[in-house]
């Protein structure tokens, strides 16, 4: 049975990773997997000798002794426990992205374009690569890349030339996204497990992640694409609302705010994103001219107009199919760690891998793993690598491990453009094709990577 459940995940992991050739949303195989998963445990939980305990992460101990009632006990509790983790992160992510979709609707994003003033290639680059590397480590890296190709889109005509600063913004916003707990989902899904602290995450990653972004637009910013001045778009700019500059600021103070509560408080990272998600809706209600009313939603005003409330409306828009897709794929790999499957490959990997030499800790994990992950997640997604990951090994709290997952997980994705939620919202924006990003971006993605990961590998001795 447990060939059988290891066979739909793989399947799964496939239609995933095939979803643009398939032309199906990867929601779908990462809901079905996980449901057949659970239903495959379930009919055949007699069958099972061992049992992994999330709680203790260890095997239960006598699991093949256990009585069937008390086995599907086991497996409902097993179930319970690991939506209640799930769920941590989905609920964290709903509202940052609502909070995000609050700030759009006063138009606070578009403060950001009285920054951009230069008309050098180069400049421009820097600007947007800078830009790109702090909004993401504000408000995750998917949002960050499409406010930023939105600009693009209003600034710069040529299509080819935005090419290639869409291609490194990506690796700019990916690297971004590393060190900051709410900066990445996978970042995220570390720093909520209790794997990482805030702190020690920027102690670790700030410095590679700055490598990261820095190496790769150094040498772009010498190659003669970017050589010489662009023509921007001169016409009149998009008026900014009353509260644009007020919402954009509390929306990301309030954002910023989520690692400090959890730091005072030691709650869940939910909790203070609902809190925060509080506070800038109330502000939002009031400045804004209509209000937050369920029964009225769907009538119309004198005029014939429906006023929707800034919160409603931000709820609306917010990227479910996401949600869904991270419900389905964390589950699935739930699944594969009760089983004891991902306990029994970390073993595997620890023996069989050979060392580099660079390892300083104790656990017997080799670099190379790692290093495969960041690989890997440029192919597959970083979401189940890091989830996996999490069930394999059981290092404690802000162990290097950790750290060096997050970046790799976080990093490596940039190598392909299929390779991260950031690329392929750039490749959705700007039809940014596979092999010419494979062609022209790629090989600096890798440079950039290869250098934080050295970085890191030396920076962590420090600590």
């Amino acid at each position: 049975m447990e060939a059988v459940i290891i066979s739909v995940f793989i399947l799964g992991y496939l239609a995933i990773t095939l979803e643009h050739s398939l032309k199906i949303d990867k929601l779908i195989p990462a809901l079905v997997m996980m449901a057949i998963s659970w239903a495959l445990i379930s009919f055949g939980i007699d069958n099972f000798d061992t049992w992994f305990d999330s709680g203790k992460h260890a095997l239960l101990s006598n699991f093949e002794a256990f009585g069937h009632a008390e086995k599907m006990h086991i497996v409902e509790e097993t179930l319970l426990h690991h939506l209640g983790k799930t769920a941590e992160i989905l609920v964290f992510l709903i509202g940052a992205m609502t909070i995000v979709e609050i700030i759009a609707y006063f138009n606070g994003f578009s403060t950001i374009k009285n920054f951009i003033q230069t008309k050098k290639k180069s400049k421009l680059l820097w600007i947007f690569a800078i830009l790109a590397f702090i909004l993401s480590a504000i408000i995750d890296n998917l949002t960050a890349t499409i406010v930023l190709i939105s600009l693009l889109q209003k600034i710069i005509h040529n299509r080819k030339m935005r090419l290639w600063f869409a291609g490194l913004i990506v690796i700019a916003a990916n690297a971004g996204g590393a060190f900051s707990p709410i900066g990445d989902v996978t970042t995220t899904m570390l720093w909520i497990a209790n794997k990482v602290t805030t702190g020690h995450l920027f102690g670790y990653l700030l410095l590679p992640s700055l490598v990261c972004m820095i190496i790769p637009i150094f040498i772009a910013s010498k190659l003669s694409v970017f050589k010489g001045i662009i023509e921007l778009d001169t016409s009149t700019p998009e008026p900014a609302g009353r509260f644009s500059g007020t919402m954009l600021y509390l929306g990301l103070a309030a954002i910023i705010f989520v690692p400090i509560f959890k730091m005072v408080t030691h709650l869940p990272p939910y909790v203070g994103m609902m809190l925060s998600l509080g506070v800038v809706a109330i502000f939002a209600e009031i400045y804004s001219s209509s209000k937050f009313s369920l029964k009225d939603l769907d009538k119309q005003n004198a005029e014939g107009q429906i006023h929707y409330s800034p919160v409603h409306l931000g709820l609306s828009k917010i990227e479910l199919p996401s949600i869904l897709f991270f419900l389905g794929i964390l589950m699935a790999v739930a699944a594969l760690e009760s089983l004891g499957v991902l306990f029994g490959f970390a073993e595997w990997l620890k023996v069989s891998t050979p060392a580099l030499g660079t390892e300083v800790s104790s656990t017997g994990i080799s670099d190379l793993v790692v290093l495969l992950f960041g690989v890997g997640s440029a192919v597959i997604d970083n979401v189940p690598l890091v989830a996996a990951s999490l069930g394999m090994f059981s290092e404690p709290m802000d162990h290097q491990l950790w750290h060096f997952i997050a970046y790799s997980a976080g990093t490596g994705g940039s190598m392909l453009i299929i390779g991260s939620a950031a690329g392929v919202v750039a490749m959705g924006m700007e039809k940014i094709n596979f092999f010419w990003y494979l062609k022209k971006i790629s090989w600096l993605a890798l440079v950039g990577f290869l250098a934080g990961a050295v970085t890191f590998l030396f920076t962590r001795t420090l600590f």
